[in-house]
């Protein structure tokens, strides 16, 4: 895929002192752009699988660059792929779609297109490419709220051979009401109401609110801790207080953030999030900070190392992955004030769908 050039002063925005340089930023989403197929396949890294949470997670990053032909691609990658039942599966060896390496078909993975192309809108304005995504979007959530469970909380995945996994991640149930939220705005856009969403919206959004029992726990993960700051899902005095709960045990001071208790490794995609989620809650200064602190996984050509063992002074595991950059190119955009970025993760002018009438009417946060 020859590069179609960038947009005029797109790197320049992404400029953040000390965190990255314009040149830096650039350098940074040519190592994205080089990852990805000719088809528009964004693999973690060539030779390795695409998932397709992190492959949108990627075309983002290229948007934010000014890369918007190379994101149109990839979305038309996931919509010349999906299966018939809205689904993707959980990876393709190097992006191939002939290859696919597992037949399971996550509710999270699948929801986040509707996050990609809401943010590829909001970026470049393009109706035709919102009209051309539209089906790809409606049978995505289709295939996700199938997998809703009575109290709102979104079942894990769909196996290989179709059986449906009950239990549910607040991690992946977390992306997931940020997708909805996007995907309502979307129908919103083309004046093709969704009533049913704005129930399944609101009931999860509830659950992950008030009802943590309906969720695994995974609290020893990082993601656990920050995704319902990050998705939008919480806000107000009740993220204050969920990001001050967890800040030492996860944040390691001049390094960046574990991904799980009480392992000695940071990674930098947590770390990005995590920076990402400071800055939607109005602390940017941590953000920033943060961000300056993973700069020592950067390697020289622009790309991340995946995470760090401090203990062993060690890059582990030894790649560099598109998702890693990406998340950090969101987060950098974010606190530059890219109006596409915080529109999706700001989520103030999101639908925020029909709070179900459990527990009584509370706040919101």
């Amino acid at each position: 895929m020859t590069s179609p050039g960038r947009e005029q002063g797109s790197t320049e925005r992404l400029a953040l002192p000390g965190v990255l340089t314009a040149e830096q930023a650039a350098a940074t989403a040519a190592g994205i752009a080089a990852i990805q197929r000719a088809d528009g396949a964004i693999p973690w890294f060539r030779g390795h699988h695409l998932d397709p949470w992190d492959h949108v997670e990627s075309a983002m990053a290229l948007d934010v660059a000014g890369e918007h032909e190379r994101a149109d691609a990839a979305y038309t990658w996931l919509a010349r792929h999906q299966n018939a039942d809205g689904s993707w599966y959980a990876a393709y060896q190097d992006g191939d779609a002939q290859r696919p390496t597992d037949l399971a078909r996550e509710s999270n993975f699948c929801a986040y297109v509707a996050v990609g192309v809401w943010h590829h809108y909001l970026s470049t304005g393009d109706d035709a490419f919102i009209e051309r995504m539209w089906n790809c979007v409606h049978a995505a959530v289709e295939f996700v709220l199938a997998l809703q469970q009575p109290g709102g909380q979104i079942g894990w995945k769909r196996e290989a051979d179709g059986r449906p996994v009950a239990d549910a991640l607040l991690t992946g149930s977390s992306s997931v009401h940020q997708a909805l939220r996007c995907a309502l705005a979307i129908a919103e856009h083309r004046e093709e109401p969704q009533p049913d969403w704005e129930l399944a919206t609101g009931a999860l959004g509830h659950a992950i609110r008030r009802h943590p029992e309906r969720f695994l726990d995974k609290s020893r993960y990082s993601m656990d801790w920050y995704y319902p700051v990050l998705s939008g899902t919480l806000r107000g005095p009740r993220a204050d207080a969920r990001i001050a709960e967890g800040w030492d045990r996860f944040v390691v001071p001049n390094l960046g953030v574990r991904c799980v208790v009480p392992n000695p490794w940071v990674t930098g995609g947590e770390s990005a999030e995590l920076a990402l989620a400071l800055w939607a809650v109005g602390q940017s200064d941590r953000a920033v900070r943060i961000l300056a602190d993973i700069q020592h996984l950067r390697a020289d050509d622009g790309l991340y190392w995946t995470g760090y063992v401090f203990e062993d002074d060690a890059f582990w595991p030894v790649e560099r992955t598109a998702w890693t950059a990406g998340a950090l190119l969101l987060a950098v955009a974010a606190l530059g004030g890219d109006e596409a970025t915080t529109a999706v993760f700001g989520a103030e002018r999101l639908p925020a769908g029909l709070a179900p009438g459990c527990c009584g009417k509370r706040p919101a946060g």
